[in-house]
């Protein structure tokens, strides 16, 4: 892995409750993904993966373990961070099954809101916004509000927007759910188009399995563990 970028997990534990009623939902998950590494994320219903996610989010504390980004440890059995909002909004892009972007908000500026919340300059923010949405290809959306896109134009402006500030990992949960097969394989062309040019490392949490077969490599999570896979690679389309 790149010193500067991915991310890597070692030993992550995550308990809910305590004593006879306590639950561990993960019970010592490693996991790595390097930038310009697409990876998928594979596992049953109760499994562990939104807690994991949620801890690679920042949104939830793990019990134990390690995470690193880059080359900063970001949890060792505590929080390293002290502004994990900061954090979020800086080194973890987020894209869901659905786009979530603000409704009385344009295009342009639902992608350059983050780097603006930042404390980037408003013009900065909206040339970065545009310049992601020339490169997804729907750059001629700028000035429309997200009611008048298509689906597909939704998820490319999420995915934009979880760019926009060039973080090193992203984490996509169900991202093609809502999609048929021909944009759901353009949702994943684009993933992987924007890790290689931007140099991220992404972990797709998904059930489709019309998208499973084009990862390199896959992590399997089953009772709270992981099973690291190798994937066909095939090309999307």
């Amino acid at each position: 892995m790149s010193e500067d970028k991915g991310i890597r997990i070692e030993g992550l534990k995550k308990t809910y409750g305590q004593g006879d009623t306590a639950v561990e939902a993960l019970k010592g998950v490693d996991m790595e993904v390097a930038p310009r590494e697409v990876v998928g994320l594979i596992g049953p219903s109760g499994s562990g993966k939104s807690t994991l996610l949620k801890c690679l989010g920042a949104v939830i504390e793990p019990t134990g373990g390690r995470m690193t980004l880059g080359r900063e440890t970001i949890y060792d059995d505590t929080w390293r961070i002290a502004d994990l909002r900061a954090l979020r909004r800086d080194k973890i892009g987020f894209v869901f099954q659905a786009p979530y972007l603000i409704p009385f908000l344009n295009v342009t500026d639902n992608v350059a809101l983050p780097p603006m919340l930042a404390g980037r300059p408003n013009a900065e923010a909206r040339q970065d916004a545009l310049a992601l949405l020339e490169a997804l290809d729907v750059a001629h959306r700028a000035g429309a509000m997200p009611s008048q896109l298509s689906g597909g134009e939704q998820q490319r402006v999420a995915i934009a927007r979880a760019l926009v500030n060039r973080p090193p990992v992203i984490l996509a949960d169900e991202p093609t759910a809502p999609l048929d097969s021909e944009r759901a394989m353009a949702v994943i062309t684009i993933l992987n188009q924007m890790a290689e040019r931007y140099q991220t490392a992404v972990i797709v949490v998904t059930h489709d399995e019309k998208i499973i077969p084009t990862f390199r490599r896959i992590y399997h999570i089953r009772d709270g563990r992981t099973e690291e896979m190798a994937g066909e690679g095939r090309q999307p389309g």
